[in-house]
Order: structure tokens, then sequence, then C-alpha cells
């Protein structure tokens, strides 16, 4: 028995590569995170306008750099419990995506893994990802395609399209079987795991309340970064024992100058080394 998992869970992510569902908070509490997420993302990108072919600042990345709502969400003591049952007790926050999908928009995310562009090895990053409004069928939830964590790394390719919600349009070159496809329903506050090597994605949301959730990818302190660019990392639980990241610094209040600065150079980093790192099939 884990802190959070039944040893049937944690056989069943082993087996299907994610589980599900979990309660990291109540729906009221779930309710405050995201009226602030919505203050403050809005405020944020006010502050820092789009830019036409410019890589820039986006509080959709690393919000956790930023605002206090995603910082204390990715130290959510459930959550980490319940990463802390598959990957031990040092953990890391690698990577963190806002995922808002508008309500009646044709956004999406196409079939991909997650870690096709992140350059980690070993493959032991979880990702974590927290509803803060219902995450259903109808607005576009998220799909996995169970057991395809153990074909390992698939190559991708690039379709860049701007309904497309990846950043690079990463899509796995064979179209997979759908047919066995299995959608994820989470109610606000709840969350669900899954492997980085898993097949996923979510469809438009045709519901009429947007969907929004917070991705959060997690890493066990033995996990390392293959290219040549020191990233960033934010120690959510026990200690840094491999010190294959530098460490970034929590917010103290939302987008004081401290944070800001953090943040910009954490995805700096990022952005550089995922241009330069090739298809994960590449180094495993």
């Amino acid at each position: 028995m884990g802190r959070i998992l039944t040893a049937a869970q944690v056989e069943a992510y082993e087996r299907d590569g994610f589980v599900t569902p979990l309660r990291a908070v109540d729906a009221a509490q779930a309710g405050r995170w995201r009226a602030d997420l919505e203050q403050s993302v809005r405020a944020f990108d006010a502050a820092n306008p789009a830019v036409a072919g410019r890589r820039q600042a986006s509080s959709r990345v690393k919000p956790y750099l930023l605002f206090r709502w995603a910082a204390e969400m990715v130290r959510n003591a459930a959550i980490l419990d319940a990463v802390e049952d598959l990957v031990g007790p040092d953990i890391l926050v690698f990577h963190t995506t806002l995922w808002w999908k508008p309500a009646g928009t044709e956004n999406y995310v196409p079939w991909h893994q997650d870690g096709t562009y992140f350059g980690l090895a070993p493959f032991e990053h979880v990702t974590a990802w927290v509803a803060l409004s219902p995450s259903t069928e109808e607005s576009g939830c998220v799909t996995i395609l169970p057991g395809t964590h153990r074909d390992g790394q698939l190559p991708h390719y690039d379709a860049p399209d701007p309904k497309a919600m990846l950043s690079r349009g990463q899509t796995l070159k064979a179209v997979p079987d759908s047919s066995r496809a299995v959608p994820i329903p989470l109610r606000p506050g709840e969350f669900s795991l899954h492997h980085t090597m898993v097949m996923h994605s979510s469809a438009p949301n045709r519901s009429a309340d947007d969907r929004i959730g917070l991705g959060i990818s997690y890493i066990p302190a033995r996990v390392r970064h293959v290219g040549e660019t020191r990233l960033s990392a934010t120690l959510v639980r026990g200690a840094n024992t491999h010190d294959h990241f530098d460490l970034e610094p929590e917010p103290v209040s939302d987008m004081d100058a401290a944070a800001v600065a953090a943040h910009a150079d954490s995805i700096a980093r990022f952005w550089t080394a995922s241009e330069s790192i090739p298809e994960m099939s590449l180094v495993h």
C-alpha cells in the first residue's frame, strides 16, 4: 500500500500507462484556483502581448514560476503522494503546461507521446493532468491508448497547425488505431497520472464551458536531460540528489520581478534545448 495509490492502481499504471481518477482538492478549491488563473493569466498576457514570429514568455508554459495558484498546485500533497508511489520520494517539476481550451472552439491535441522532444532519460516522467473545469468527452478530455507506453519512443513529425495545441504540432507519424482509446473524464479538483510514452490526444471543445487543466511533468531526481543545454527544474519533494538541473525559485507573489526573470530564463533554456533535440528514438 502506497501513500495514495493501492497496489492495484500501481499495477494498472504499469500495465496501461495511466491511472484515474484521483482527487487533489475539493471542487471549491478548484474553483478558487480557476478564478485566480483566469485573472492572473489575462493580466500577464495584457502586459506581454504576442509578437508574430517571435519566441517570448508565455503564461501557458511553466506558470508555476509566475503565479501563486500554480506554485500551490504543483506542490499539492495529494498529487505528490501519488507521484511518489510511482517514482520515489525525490521529485522535481520539469515542465508544466496550462491547457485552456475555450468553449466551442476547434482547438485540439494530436496523437503524441509527451516525452518526444523533452530530451529526458530514462523514461520515468509522469504527467499529472489536473482539472479546474469539467473535463468531459464533450469538452475534449484527454483520450489515452492503454498499454502503448510499452512500445517505447515512436517516430513523430512536426505538423504546425494553428488549431493544434502543441508548440511544434508534434504528431505520431503512424496513425494509431483509436478503436481502443479510453477517454479520461475528470471533475474539477480531480487528476489523472499518465506515463510519458503513452499515446494520447484530445478533441475540440464542443461544450458551453472552457476546458481548463494543468499538465504537470514530474520527474524523479535521477532523471537527466541528454542535451547540451543545462535546464532548470523545481524541487517539490525530497532532495535534489543528482544535481541534473538548476533549481528554480518559488514565486513570492504573482508576477513579481524575480518571478518574471526566473520564468523568462527557464523557458528560454527549454526552447533552446527543445529546438536542438531530435526525436528521442535517435538517443534511446
